[in-house]
């Protein structure tokens, strides 16, 4: 018995510890605060339907804050501007948050809304960047503006710039705008803040607010599958990064996972966001723009079919360096990937120009690399040359082809003495002025070929 619960004790830890050791990195908080920045400037006072904006704009939103009170994930704030001067006095700092966050505000929100009369200006850019403050700073909310309006920006202010600089700070997410029976020219004038929307009746209004509270709170997950040549969701392994269409800036990276059935896992992302997909296969392949439905599952398809590549050479310590592989995409100088002597990496099938570091460098153009399949480069072994210098010079080194043409591949060290390095088996031949020679018809020239493995002692008068 005793023996038993010794055995028990251990397995409990060992739970305990890779329960620990694999914990969630990465999540979306549970709670939201919204922040519902709204237009009371005097625009507001025109008719929509059979009743002015204000009175529709109100009665809407206090039906939604009513209906939020059953939530105890989340909190709201209501922020108005326009409401406090005239709009003869053009005053662009006409906002003010009138209920700041707290649980169970409702019934203080659909109060105040009562009291909201349009009078002013609309400074939209100034009110966004003063709704900064109005977040408590709290790692365990996500932050929602919701910013409903009838008109733009009035004041001269950049509201795209100011939300692009405080969703970069993560102050909030992409903001949702709800435009209130506007032109559809003046899109691009929100488009650029955040998500928006064109209420073109009340009814619509009631829609798009209610589809966006649903499209934020609801808990929604995805999966990416990536694709091999013949479109079957076999790839895995690799690092797939979500990036915040709006900012640049990554939102979620995890490695992508496949079961013993091969089904890919689920993660969950915020709906509120729109994303560019990175898978970073070798070289990388992205989705761009995909928008996520909020509540649901959400199944990412992106083709991504891959191969392998080895390149092997024994006796690589006959170099003074580590040799490197530079792989490029042919006709591109740009190198996608460097990879080193020996090992296996993937890369997206397809071909590719491969650079090879040993000396001289060894080259191969259009080397295809095919659907699950790992092509393997063997190179033959270097030789080492032994080059012993009784005075000071002048020299270079060359390869000869098989046609007898000649490459330049190194500049001699003709500091006297020896010198020793790694070259690849082939014919060769140096050049060489001592510094004594009083011309350059005394320039010395040799042929000679080093086999693989093969140690050369070459002396230089």
């Amino acid at each position: 018995m005793t023996y038993k619960i010794i055995i028990s004790s251990f397995f409990l830890i060992f739970v305990l510890h890779n329960a620990k050791a694999q914990r969630v990195e990465q999540s979306i908080p549970e709670k939201t605060r919204i922040l519902f920045l709204f237009d009371a400037s005097g625009s507001m006072l025109a008719p929509w339907g059979n009743q002015l904006r204000i009175d529709a704009a109100k009665k809407v939103l206090t039906d939604l804050v009513d209906s939020l009170r059953v939530n105890d994930k989340i909190e709201l704030a209501l922020r108005p501007y326009g409401h406090l001067t005239p709009s003869k006095e053009q005053n662009c700092q006409d906002t003010k948050l009138e209920i700041p966050f707290a649980p169970n505000n409702n019934d203080r929100i659909i109060d105040r809304l009562k009291y909201i009369y349009p009078r002013g200006t609309t400074p939209i850019a100034y009110s966004l960047q003063q709704s900064a403050n109005d977040f408590p700073k709290d790692k365990s909310y996500r932050n929602i503006i919701i910013i409903i309006t009838d008109g733009i920006e009035s004041c001269d202010g950049d509201p795209c710039a100011v939300s692009l600089e405080l969703q970069k700070k993560d102050i909030f997410l992409r903001p949702f705008v709800i435009g209130l029976g506007m032109e559809e020219k003046f899109a691009s004038e929100f488009d650029c803040m955040g998500e928006y929307f064109n209420a073109k009746n009340i009814n619509a209004f009631r829609t798009v607010l209610n589809g966006i509270l649903s499209q934020s709170l609801s808990k929604t997950t995805a999966s990416v599958e990536l694709l091999d040549q013949s479109g079957r969701p076999v790839e895995k392994d690799v690092n797939v990064s979500f990036i915040n269409t709006f900012t640049g800036m990554s939102e979620f990276d995890f490695i992508h996972f496949r079961d013993e059935n091969g089904k890919p896992d689920t993660v969950e992302v915020d709906p509120v966001l729109s994303y560019n997909v990175v898978v970073n296969t070798v070289p990388p392949v992205v989705k761009k723009n995909i928008f996520l439905k909020g509540g649901t599952h959400n199944v990412i398809k992106i083709t991504t079919p891959q191969g392998g590549l080895k390149i092997n050479q024994k006796n690589t310590f006959e170099y003074d360096h580590d040799v490197q592989v530079l792989v490029k995409k042919p006709s591109d100088s740009e190198i996608i990937n460097t990879q080193e002597m020996s090992s296996e990496e993937k890369y997206l099938i397809g071909n590719y120009d491969l650079e090879i570091l040993t000396l001289p460098r060894i080259t191969f153009r259009d080397f295809e690399i095919r659907q699950g399949e790992t092509q393997t480069i063997n190179l033959p072994a270097p030789g080492r040359i032994n080059i012993i210098y009784s005075s000071k010079g002048i020299g270079s080194l060359y390869a000869i082809d098989e046609s007898g043409r000649q490459k330049w591949i190194k500049k001699l060290d003709l500091r006297g003495g020896k010198q020793s390095f790694g070259i690849q088996p082939g014919k060769y031949k140096y050049v060489f002025r001592s510094d004594k020679a009083m011309g350059s018809k005394y320039t010395q020239i040799k042929e000679f070929e080093i086999q693989s493995g093969q140690t050369l002692n070459i002396k230089i008068y």
